[in-house]
């Protein structure tokens, strides 16, 4: 059984009809998830909905999505009325809140979680493999969102992400079951690409002040006759440590985009970003073991399906 509730700011919670079409996206991180709702209306239907500020989708007692609402219109067309509300998962609540610019002597990911998460009621879920980082400082202009990414990324090579309860997770991905999709697997839609535009061969990262660079290479990328290099000029306050973290993720964030397969299986909820998934259909060229990046989870008078964004195993950051 599946429900969509919504809170209001009057403290007023509202269970809306089952929706006529609906959709969900869910991702690894960047872009921030979001979703989508078509409700059959009438007046006195969902009263006060305008007032709405969180929605949460449960799928037989299981929370599946909550996040905040962006918009919600009431519209007449032709003989029938409509409701229609769209918005964003909880990280739209660090995109959309700018950061106090700060100097941190050494920041630690409880500092960073005390000063930019937690203020917005965000629940964190599970923390781990971040360095505390020496000289780190938030610049005038940034989000919040940018401030956590940039020290979730840069320093522990990882990309804040929220689950389907809408709790942060900032941890690399535990790789557990792995989805196996044969022969008789339904798949009602398939694409797969490999785009070397854009892959960089190697980084070089300068810092002026210490006269030193620090030369990192894609041997992948090297390896199959790639040349692309780029020189990246580090602040003079920054360390072999940033400098080495951001020469690593600038090769991995370029990377991302080389491989990449969509697909799409008439079955609700089928995977979760994170989900391992492995494709094993003699002679299709896009055999082997993919990472979801992406689920996009939607249903209509027609009926529905989950469409799948994949990457390298490796490649989610």
């Amino acid at each position: 059984m599946m429900e969509w509730r919504l809170s209001c700011w009057d403290d007023a919670a509202l269970l809306l009809p089952e929706p006529l079409e609906w959709e969900v996206e869910y991702t690894a991180g960047v872009p921030c998830d979001s979703f989508r709702l078509l409700c059959a209306w009438e007046p006195g239907v969902a009263s006060g909905a305008e007032k709405a500020v969180m929605v949460t989708l449960t799928v037989d007692g299981a929370v599946c999505f909550q996040g905040i609402v962006d918009e919600v219109e009431h519209r007449i067309e032709g003989s029938g009325g409509y409701l229609e509300v769209s918005g964003r998962g909880m990280a739209a609540l660090l995109l959309d809140n700018e950061a106090m610019p700060a100097d941190y002597l050494t920041a630690t990911a409880e500092d960073i979680l005390r000063d930019h998460v937690e203020p917005y009621g965000i629940q964190v879920a599970q923390v781990s493999g971040l360095p505390a980082v020496s000289g780190f400082s938030v610049q005038s202009g940034q989000s919040e969102w940018q401030v956590l990414y940039q020290f979730a990324c840069y320093y522990g090579g990882i990309t804040p992400r929220f689950d389907r309860e809408g709790r942060l997770v900032i941890a690399p991905f535990s790789d557990g079951e792995t989805l196996v999709l044969q022969g008789d697997t339904a798949i009602t839609g398939i694409a797969w690409r490999v785009r070397r535009y854009g892959v960089l061969s190697e980084i070089w990262v300068r810092d002026k002040t210490r006269m030193a660079v620090e030369q990192v290479e894609n041997l992948d990328a090297l390896g199959q006759q790639i040349k692309r290099r780029q020189v990246m000029t580090m602040p003079g306050k920054s360390n072999y440590q940033a400098m080495r973290y951001s020469g690593d993720f600038q090769l991995r964030q370029s990377a991302k985009e080389f491989r990449r397969l969509t697909l799409t299986v008439p079955e609700l909820f089928f995977a979760w970003p994170g989900d391992l998934l492995r494709m094993e259909r003699p002679g299709w060229d896009c055999a082997g073991t993919w990472r979801v990046l992406e689920a996009k989870v939607a249903a209509d008078a027609n009926g529905g399906g989950t469409t799948l964004t994949l990457g390298e195993p490796d490649g989610a950051i």
